[in-house]
């Protein structure tokens, strides 16, 4: 178990994740919660981050922060979405082995998994196959991470847990479409095609592909849990066990919005993997499990949503 009155660092603390884990940490009593965003640290730059640890002297790390974006940000970014997280994931575990942390998290994501991953996906069953090409990049840096995990825990004696989630969405998500990740894209979409009185909604891809969601709480409530239950630097899957194709959520949200036009399907563009559904059998091995389902997170989602934008 973590000692509550040691301090513990947050990176990427003002991000969806991260505002998530701070306000647990702080309802499970934590007291010594060091927050960092872009504003304060630059994790790409070593220097800074050395310079952070030796006046800070963290006990834990939960190292959250990452660049990250739906599909398009990837296609459009490979460099950027592998150089950035390769510096930070480096910077990150060279400063917490030398300045003696006691225990670390790492954030990875499910698309370290191959592209043709069997259902449901095995935690044994990463590098057993090529990657989704879309976010090839991210996905290598997020590999990179975990093996240096291990790499250090096996060689340093450095323990940090690898919590693996699958789609995360929720309160302070990201709803720029150049940027944000599917649920997210679907609210905005369907909000403001509602408030602007639009007939019609084009979506990306043919609607087949299955997804697995969870809500942002539901994954910093499993991170603090997993920071006190699990003392290996394997990986594990972090979700629901439950999936739902785009399609189906697209009408979900629509229904939930109020949109009644027509959805139409654009089959030029890509899908990505067709089916990412995560085995979660060691997760509730360690006894834990989400609490918040997906329409209740939708509708929250969708009322957030609106707030911040002045719809009703």
């Amino acid at each position: 178990m973590l000692d509550k009155n040691k301090k513990i660092l947050v990176t990427g603390a003002y991000g969806m994740v991260g505002t998530a884990t701070v306000k647990a940490l702080k309802e499970a009593g934590f007291t010594n919660i060091k927050e960092t965003g872009r504003q304060e640290l630059d994790l790409t730059d070593y220097r800074e981050v050395d310079q952070f640890f030796e006046k800070e002297r963290p006990a834990y790390v939960f190292m959250i922060a990452a660049k990250v974006g739906g599909i398009n940000a990837n296609m459009l970014d490979q460099v950027g979405f592998m150089l950035e997280n390769l510096k930070i994931e480096m910077n990150l575990f060279e400063a917490c082995h030398k300045y003696k942390t006691e225990k670390n998290l790492f954030l990875g994501s499910s698309c370290i998994y191959p592209k043709e991953s069997p259902q449901p996906i095995k935690e044994e069953y990463l590098l057993t196959g090529p990657l989704e090409p879309t976010n090839e990049g991210y996905a290598l840096a997020k590999i990179s991470g975990l093996k240096m995990a291990q790499y250090f825990h096996k060689q340093k004696q450095m323990l940090t847990v690898c919590p693996m989630p699958c789609n995360i969405y929720g309160t302070n998500d990201d709803y720029d479409l150049e940027k944000c990740h599917v649920l997210s894209a679907l609210i905005k979409r369907f909000c403001d095609a509602k408030q602007q009185n639009l007939k019609q909604v084009t979506l990306w891809g043919t609607g087949i592909p299955l997804r697995e969601f969870i809500h942002v709480s539901d994954v910093a409530r499993g991170l603090i849990h997993l920071m006190d239950h699990f003392e290996s630097s394997e990986l594990i899957n972090l979700g629901t066990g439950l999936d739902i194709s785009i399609k189906d959520l697209a009408h979900l949200i629509a229904q939930e919005v109020g949109f009644e036009g027509e959805i139409v399907w654009d089959s030029s563009m890509p899908n990505g993997m067709l089916k990412k559904c995560m085995d979660i059998t060691k997760l509730k091995a360690l006894g834990f499990e989400a609490e918040i389902d997906l329409q209740s997170g939708i509708q929250q989602s969708i009322q957030e949503y609106r707030c911040v934008r002045n719809f009703h």
